[in-house]
């Protein structure tokens, strides 16, 4: 059985560790906010970006002469996986559960015969696939140091995914994140980029879609640009969505963590208290059989 002084020293502990993930629980909230609003904001550019891109698409007179952008190589061997995740842990599940839907993804390509190749932006999700999966591994981009994503890195990315499909390297891309729903619901998420999935329009839609537009330059020339914007745009998409989600799977564990050592603390200082308590009669019970004895 611990001694008196063991159980002080880690009631103490637990305390100085509740302070830590109380503090980050309210880092996690203060930032949280400004994380929502940016995902929410960039919710209907890159939505509106997909009815455009969708209604230029339509207007592609022969899918001959289209991007490969929006019609592919016309092979699917090569798989490219751009896995975005945090660079620093204890946000709950959130980096593991990207990295389990890339993982699933991953291995079914596998099985299925295709090559696969793995972009992992952010350290978490590369050190969680790196055991089983770390051979597919072929580049890595680090957001360390940034207080906020920009679409700065967002083109980084993009450069490194344009280049890539330019040279040969894939056929297919898509990239992985987590949707932001609410502070306790994060969604993993999977949207190809290349070639490029568009949105059905049904009803009111299709009918505002279907208005005939003239567009100066030719609509090959926009959608090629828009194309090629639409990347960045999505990763962009991406990233801010991560951000949100990392500050709200941070603040619901961290929340989780105090709550859970405010019970440690009180369970034992219930020990310490009936041990000193014990302690306390075991000393008067030997001070009156002494007495007793004399």
């Amino acid at each position: 059985m611990a001694s008196l002084k063991d159980l002080r020293n880690r009631i103490n502990s637990v305390k100085a560790t509740r302070k830590i993930t109380k503090a980050m629980q309210m880092v996690a909230a203060a930032k949280l906010r400004r994380a929502q609003e940016a995902a929410i904001a960039a919710r209907p550019y890159a939505e509106r970006m997909d009815a455009v891109l969708g209604n230029l698409a339509r207007g592609v007179a022969s899918p001959e002469g289209a991007s490969k952008l929006l019609v592919g190589t016309g092979s699917e061997d090569t798989h490219l996986l751009v896995m975005m995740t945090a660079e620093r842990g204890l946000c709950g599940g959130f980096n593991s559960n990207i990295a389990k839907l890339v993982r699933l993804d991953a291995k079914r390509l596998i099985k299925a015969g295709k090559s696969v190749k793995i972009l992992a932006v952010g350290r978490k999700g590369a050190d969680n696939l790196k055991r089983d999966l770390g051979k597919f591994i072929t580049d890595r981009v680090s957001l360390a140091g940034l207080k906020s994503v920009g679409f700065e890195q967002a083109n980084q990315v993009a450069d490194k995914v344009m280049t890539g499909f330019s040279d040969g390297e894939f056929d297919v891309c898509t990239i992985y994140f987590s949707k932001f729903e609410s502070v306790i619901s994060q969604k993993p998420t999977a949207l190809q980029l290349i070639p490029a999935s568009l949105p059905e329009v049904k009803g009111a839609e299709a009918e505002a879609e279907s208005i005939v537009y003239d567009y100066e330059p030719e609509e090959n020339e926009i959608l090629d640009y828009l194309l090629r914007r639409n990347i960045s745009t999505q990763i962009f998409r991406g990233l801010l969505e991560n951000a949100a989600s990392e500050q709200g799977a941070r603040m619901s564990a961290m929340d989780s963590a105090t709550r859970n050592a405010s019970d440690m603390i009180d369970n034992l200082t219930l020990i310490y208290n009936r041990q000193r308590q014990a302690q306390i009669t075991k000393e008067l019970i030997e001070i009156i059989s002494g007495a007793e004895a004399l």
